[in-house]
């Protein structure tokens, strides 16, 4: 599944990334610290997180990581947003609190498991 179709079915609004929406996702990763996403997070994966700071582009850069979803209506800091549009990373943001998307996220077939 790539991020254009989930960003459809989860109705997320598209902040950055436009032109690699067709990127496939082959995974999903949640959380708010950083170190942990650089710990564990593989490449592909889409990342789930309520941080708005440019960061978060750094890390999603360095892990190769298909996107970022921003919840509970959050938006990037403009720096942050400059920053995706820049390196050319996928932003989106959900309405949703993260609960709700990482299981729709996993009803969509994605996890957090690879082997």
């Amino acid at each position: 599944m790539n991020l254009h179709e989930i960003a459809q079915k989860l109705e997320l609004e598209v902040r950055s990334g436009e032109s690699v929406l067709m990127t496939e996702v082959r995974g999903g990763y949640a959380s708010d610290l950083l170190s942990d996403v650089i710990a564990h997070a593989q490449q592909g994966d889409l990342w789930v997180t309520l941080q708005t700071h440019q960061n978060i582009v750094a890390v999603a850069s360095l892990k190769g990581l298909a996107g970022i979803v921003l919840v509970n209506g959050r938006e990037p800091e403009a720096d942050t947003l400059q920053k995706a549009r820049k390196e050319n990373i996928a932003l989106l943001v959900s309405a949703s609190p993260s609960f709700e998307v990482i299981g729709r996220l996993y009803g969509l077939g994605l996890s957090g498991m690879r082997t």
